[in-house]
């Protein structure tokens, strides 16, 4: 499987091969030049909502070391670096703009670019100013405004520079679960919030695609988090149902207003008693559905879903991974996971590389008008051990990343659209609602030391993508070669 490439052993003409990070989980340097708290700062200083106590304040210290951060990028050979702006850093406090912030991301991308590296800016990976959310947070139409004022303030400092501009990351966990289920940052548990902040997640989604338009961006999109929902017995209603429920809130009450201008028709009938016809305003639709030139899509593992009560004790979707937190208001009586039997990773999440094939192909065929689509991120935490030579063999982490990447191959033979991946993630980081205690990197983080050690993971994926890049050389040689007809 790990040797399945697109037809005739090559990847489309200049496929992306990157690695991707977010600021919060990343820099640390919380309260340093001028940052003030985000929405994630001050949850995990609440006692009881991250495991062990863990705070993002020191992070990874990617603020300090960051030129060397930056190194190891070149060393695996990536073509691209996904990171995110700190909205908190950049406006602290969502007020005026902070120029020893944006020096910050100045450095890094000159950084970059001197590297030989592209860099890819998300402006939204969750880190709302703490101020805002006092203020109402995105259940605050206000607040949608608030982001094109920071948005122009990144693109002013790095708009001479960056070419890939992603609006939003993962809208689904910094609204719902933000706001419905309390499993993220801000930690509310109000329905009605919840449908406000995915809509003016949209609205400022929108305002901002046709501002950064407006000033020049070439390429501007959005990251959805988007799964297969597969209904455990496809001939019971009750299952039929409950899959129906949670594609709607998963993925297509995400999908549906970005691309056709409307929300599902089912989506508004489920949500209407948590006020969503409530919240859009006229012309709020078309503002959604500008268009935009690229779909990032993170993909970790499927749902196989249920309406029934799971007794196996073995759904593998509680805690700091929220996937059952939406079923808790949104009027279905259950909504569980049950397992298939397969492979798990440390989150307790199913491995199963052929549901990226398919969400892949499934997008082409439901959204005509698709954009190219990205695979912004993927990846696996597993408990890595450190060997008596002090490298990581995380034998696990290895085999999904190049599985799935085989996956994303056998998308595109298929017709997918898809023109780069980027694993999830560089640097084993702060993850979330789990601290310290789930790994994700391809490079292994000392946490007491900080010292990086690119694990046989990361090295297996420069070794994938140096071969990616001499089969092209190889076959543009021999088309140069060929005999013109």
């Amino acid at each position: 499987m790990t040797n399945n490439t697109p037809k005739g052993n090559n990847w489309p003409d200049g496929f992306i091969w990157g690695s991707a990070t977010a600021a919060a989980q990343v820099e640390g340097a919380a309260a340093e030049d001028g940052k003030e708290d985000s929405v994630w700062d001050a949850f995990a200083h609440t006692p009881g909502n991250v495991l062990n106590g863990d705070t993002p304040a020191i992070a990874v210290d990617h603020y300090h070391r960051m030129p060397a951060d930056v190194a190891l990028m070149k060393e695996l050979g990536l073509d691209s670096y996904r990171f995110s702006t700190s909205w908190a850093r950049v406006r602290p406090g969502g007020r005026t703009t902070n120029a020893k912030g944006l020096d910050f991301y100045s450095r890094l991308v000159d950084e970059l670019l001197e590297a030989g590296i592209l860099p890819w800016l998300t402006l939204y990976h969750w880190d709302l100013p703490q101020a805002l959310e006092e203020a109402g947070g995105w259940a605050n139409r206000d607040t949608a405004y608030r982001f094109v004022d920071y948005a122009n303030d990144v693109y002013a400092a790095l708009g001479d520079r960056v070419q890939h501009w992603t609006t939003f990351n993962e809208p689904f966990c910094s609204s719902l679960l933000g706001y419905g289920s309390g499993v993220h940052a801000p930690g509310r548990q109000e329905p009605r919030a919840a449908i406000a902040a995915v809509h003016h997640q949209h609205l400022a989604h929108g305002l901002a695609v046709n501002e950064l338009r407006s000033r020049g961006a070439q390429h501007v999109g959005i990251t959805l988090n988007l799964s297969n929902s597969i209904p455990r017995d496809p001939a019971d209603p009750v299952d039929l149902e409950a899959a129906r429920l949670f594609d709607s809130l998963q993925n297509r009450i995400f999908l549906d207003p970005i691309l056709r201008g409307a929300y599902p028709a089912d989506s508004l009938r489920d949500l209407e008693p948590f006020g969503l016809s409530e919240v859009i305003r006229p012309g709020d639709l078309e503002i959604i559905s500008a268009p935009i030139d690229f779909l990032g899509v993170n993909h970790y593992h499927d749902d196989q879903i249920s309406g029934h009560p799971d007794t196996s004790g073995a759904d593998g979707h509680s805690g700091g991974s929220g996937r059952k937190a939406p079923s808790c208001w949104i009027g279905a009586e259950h909504i569980s996971f049950p397992s298939r039997g397969l492979p798990r990773t440390a989150m307790d999440w199913e491995v199963n590389p052929d549901g990226l094939r398919k969400l892949l192909v499934r997008l082409g065929k439901e959204y005509p008008s698709l954009p190219p689509l990205y695979i912004t991120e993927n990846g696996a935490a597993y408990d890595d051990v450190v060997a008596s030579d002090g490298s990581v063999p995380d034998i696990e982490r290895k085999q999904f990343i190049l599985d799935h990447i085989a996956a994303v191959g056998q998308a595109i033979d298929a017709g997918a659209d898809v023109r780069g991946y980027f694993v999830w993630s560089l640097l084993d980081n702060f993850e979330w609602s789990w601290g310290y205690e789930r790994r994700f990197g391809i490079v292994r983080v000392d946490y007491e030391t900080q010292l990086r050690t690119i694990k046989d993971s990361g090295l297996a994926y420069s070794r994938l993508i140096a071969d990616s890049r001499s089969r092209d050389a190889d076959s543009d040689r021999a088309n140069a070669a060929a005999p013109v007809a």
